[in-house]
Parts: C-alpha cells; structure tokens; sequence
C-alpha cells in the first residue's frame, strides 16, 4: 500500500459513487471539472443538481502536495513541511424535506513514513427524524465497524456525535453516524492495509444507504410549511460547515479550490429571526431528537 495506490481507489471509489447516485435520481447527470492546485496536485469535482431528487450535491476527490502552511502545522503539532493528502468528499441536498442530508469523507494524510493516518466519517441531516430510518443508518455503520473492531461504533458514534455539533445552537447537525480522525496501527490495533479497507468500505456502504433511504421517501407529499422547516434546517447546516468543519478549514488554510470546498453548502436556506416550532409539531419532535448520546441501534 502507498499514496498512489490510496488516492487511484479513492478516485475509484468516487466513480462508483457518482454511476450509482445517477441511477437514483434518474434525471440528472454530474458535471465534472477538474482543477490543478496553486503549490501541489488537484482534484476532480462532480457536482449534481436541479434533479429529479437531488437539488444540488457533490462528489468530490482531491489529491493535493506541498508546503504545508504554519496554521496547519500548529494545529497538528508537526514540524514537518511536505505533506500529502487524498480523499473523497461529499455532501448531497435532496429537494424533498422528507428525505434527508447526507455527508461521508474519506482521507488519508501524510507528512513522511512514520507520521501518516487515516480520517473520515459519515453522517445523517434528516429535516424530520424518522427513528426508522436512524436505526437503519446507524445499524449499517456499526456493521461495517464490527468487521474490523469490536469497539469502534461506539467510538466512532460517540465521537461524530461532538464532532457534529452545533455549539452555539446547543443542538447536533443530524443524527450522527461514525467520524475518526488520525487513526493509526498505534490507536487502533490495525495495520494500515486494514484501515485502509475500513475506509474504503465505509465509502462504498453510501450508495447503498443513502439510496434506500432516498427511495422510501422521494415521492412523499410535502406542504409549503415543511418546505420551509427545510430551508430553516439548511441554514443550521451552513452555520456547522462555515464555523466548526475542520475539512473546509483545511480546504481553505492550504489554498484549496473555493467551489470545490463550498459545494456542501446547499443552493439555498433560511434564517428566520428566533424561529419557535409549534407545540407538539413534527419540527418541535425533530429538535428535541437532535442530542448527543441517542442509541439509534
């Protein structure tokens, strides 16, 4: 295993991801750009939109090198300059209300032989909680876990859950899923062969998740109001990636390309003054399940 070798799957993986969200739209196709790096390597970007289900989304890969800024080597606490980095980014914003956000990254980083990990994670935005659909997603993740080790749902689950989390509205972004980051043999008793393969079956699990949890949903009915309870979660979507989301801080610390980055943002979303659900509405019943610590399984 070596970088090339990390970032040809990744790319691969990213392929795999776009031909199967395609098939579940069903109308809309991905727009692909790819772009060079100021200072080291580039990416390729697939975007979606205006589709039958999916207003806009991303599929993003990137393999990127070079200098690595002072901010980001404080932050890590290396003194290495070289670095190098590869994965894949995406974040989908479905038209219907009722079916929800989803996000997964995968990425490896590298400074030299002996400083290099693994990051990634996946999780769930549903504008309305739907417990069924929490339990499913949440059953899937540790299964794909549990192939590798025993405790990292509950690790992984747990550190998603504060990962997250929207400090300044005392309220988490979805319903979770699993986030790691800097894992290594050293933290998890795993060569790095194995958590590569972690990495790489976590990314194929999405299509097929989120497609059953798009096809359960994508023809139900939804009023006005629900639409916009939608643009009202977006919003607290947006405040979380532009405020605490450590990859587009790192997109935008190492010169990184600024449409690629802010493809998780979604084409629109609201900000209503002290916005207070009704009494016993679905809203209300949604804000109260947005809490650290739920066992969905």
């Amino acid at each position: 295993m070596n970088r090339e070798h990390i970032a040809n799957t990744y790319k691969q993986i990213q392929q795999e991801i776009t031909e199967a969200l395609e098939k579940v739209d069903g109308v809309a196709t991905f727009k692909e750009e790819n772009w060079e790096r100021d200072g080291g390597g580039g990416g390729r970007t697939r975007i979606i939109q205006h589709g039958d289900i999916f207003e806009k989304g991303g599929v993003n890969f990137s393999e990127v090198h070079g200098k690595l800024p002072e901010p980001i080597r404080r932050s890590f606490g290396v003194e290495e300059e070289d670095f190098f980095a590869t994965g894949v980014s995406i974040v989908i914003h479905p038209n219907n209300p009722w079916v929800p956000i989803i996000h997964m990254n995968i990425r490896y980083f590298e400074l030299n032989d002996e400083i290099k990990w693994f990051g990634g994670g996946i999780d769930l935005t549903p504008h309305y909680v739907d417990r069924e659909d929490a339990s499913y997603f949440h059953q899937s993740l540790k299964k794909v876990c549990d192939d590798y080790h025993p405790e990292f749902y509950a690790k992984y689950k747990a550190w998603a859950d504060r990962y997250f989390y929207i400090k300044h509205r005392r309220e988490t972004r979805g319903i979770g899923g699993i986030f790691y980051d800097k894992i290594t043999p050293e933290n998890t008793g795993l060569n790095y062969e194995d958590i590569f393969a972690f990495s790489c079956d976590l990314g194929r699990l999405f299509p097929k998740v989120y497609a059953d949890l798009v096809n359960k949903s994508r023809h139900k009915a939804f009023s006005e109001a629900e639409k916009q309870w939608q643009l009202i979660r977006r919003g607290r979507y947006v405040e979380f990636n532009l405020v605490y989301d450590s990859g587009t801080k790192f997109g935008l610390e190492t010169n990184g390309r600024i449409e690629s980055i802010l493809m998780s943002l979604p084409e629109q979303a609201n900000w209503i003054y002290n916005y207070q659900p009704i009494a016993g509405s679905a809203e209300e019943q949604t804000l109260a399940l947005l809490k650290q610590d739920i066992n969905w399984v």
